[in-house]
């Protein structure tokens, strides 16, 4: 089977300015972990012929150490306004079972904490933000440069892009038991496939 997703996500953790993970450096969040959520919305996507274009969705992690050093927990949380065939599909792909960035990640999971519905919200523009209602809140506020634009981290060994804006994260969450305040943000276009572009980027939460 193949599968391809494109759109924009938003997300932050608990690690202090600026995360540490996307350099596979040891998280700086309480007790030295990375507690965090990244919403994605998918604005085209497909596995097969399920068409997931239009879907949000939350992927909550715990990253215990650099992430290389795996025993991650990770758990998901699909808009409950999707169907059960998108469901099963994107469950899928996240789980790692059909190949891609994704089936990297799953070499990494210590503990696959299950897949959950929710009302999911996902708002785009400079200031991105998104929820999981009753449960989580993801904001984002970008760092400035000198000239006025946004502060970007390029070519990281892990990210959900090849360039992503980095911020001050606002919210939180308390899904999955993984309950977090919100320190840093990020956000970005991505695009993810089963079979990905030599040098393309290397998924990270």
């Amino acid at each position: 089977m193949s599968w391809e997703m494109s759109g924009t996500y938003v997300a932050n953790c608990n690690c202090q300015l600026i995360c540490p993970c996307p350099v596979d450096s040891p998280p700086t969040g309480p007790n030295g972990e990375c507690r965090g959520s990244a919403v994605f919305h998918i604005a085209h996507g497909r596995l097969d012929n399920t068409d997931l274009s239009g879907v949000d969705f939350a992927f909550c992690n715990l990253f215990p150490s650099n992430l290389t050093s795996g025993n991650w927990k990770v758990g998901i949380v699909l808009d409950d306004g999707i169907s059960d065939g998108q469901a099963s599909a994107l469950e899928r792909i996240l789980h790692g079972d059909e190949g891609g960035p994704f089936a990297d990640f799953a070499a990494l999971y210590g503990e696959w904490l299950g897949v959950e519905r929710g009302s999911v919200s996902f708002s785009d523009g400079d200031t991105p933000s998104a929820s999981v209602t009753g449960h989580l809140n993801v904001a984002f506020e970008p760092l400035p440069g000198p000239d006025g634009g946004a502060t970007t981290v390029k070519n990281a060994m892990f990210g959900f892009a090849p360039e992503f804006r980095i911020g001050k994260g606002a919210g939180g969450s308390d899904l999955f038991g993984l309950d977090y305040q919100a320190v840093y943000g990020e956000t970005a276009d991505f695009t993810f496939a089963s079979e990905m572009a030599e040098g393309g980027p290397k998924g990270r939460a």
